[in-house]
């Protein structure tokens, strides 16, 4: 597949997007981090990353906290070089407990990308719901794209 690269199409930001799903959904730090340009920059909620080692280590941290990691990422909006996404994503903590705790994440992103379609600027911002087993919207064995997301959580 060729690199998808600014200026976008409705077409082609929809695409941008579900293969940033699609390689998130791998949980592999290295492999995520070559999305973005070298010296890229990130803010996710209260963190500030510059660069791609730092986005390694960052998502090496996430994913060690946030198991059973699954994603989905829709499209809000997009011009010649920037997208804007609405994400959703599951995952649990154990508890001292022992008992296990699901949380949703809802929230929002916006991208900028350099002309190679790489993205240099990342923001993030979201919150955690602590939601049931039951609950749960991307069970093993789901694809994340056939969920309907009805307007009481957009």
């Amino acid at each position: 597949m060729a690199p998808i690269v600014p200026p976008f199409t409705a077409e082609t930001a929809l695409q941008k997007v579900k293969v940033a799903q699609d390689l998130w959904n791998t949980r592999d730090p290295a492999k995520v981090s070559l999305a973005y340009t070298p010296d890229t920059i990130w803010r996710n909620r209260d963190s500030f990353i510059k660069g791609r080692e730092e986005v390694v280590d960052f998502l090496t941290k996430k994913w060690s906290k946030e198991n059973g990691y699954r994603l989905r990422k829709d499209l809000f909006a997009f011009t010649d070089n920037k997208i804007a996404v609405q994400f959703f994503y599951e995952w649990y903590e154990d508890k001292s407990d022992g008992k296990r705790q699901w949380y949703r994440t809802y929230g929002l992103e916006d991208w900028t990308f350099n002309d190679d379609g790489l993205m240099r600027k990342r923001q993030m911002s979201g919150n955690d719901v602590a939601i049931s087993e039951e609950d749960r919207w991307f069970k093993d064995g789901v694809d994340v794209n056939s969920i309907e997301i009805g307007p009481e959580h957009l």
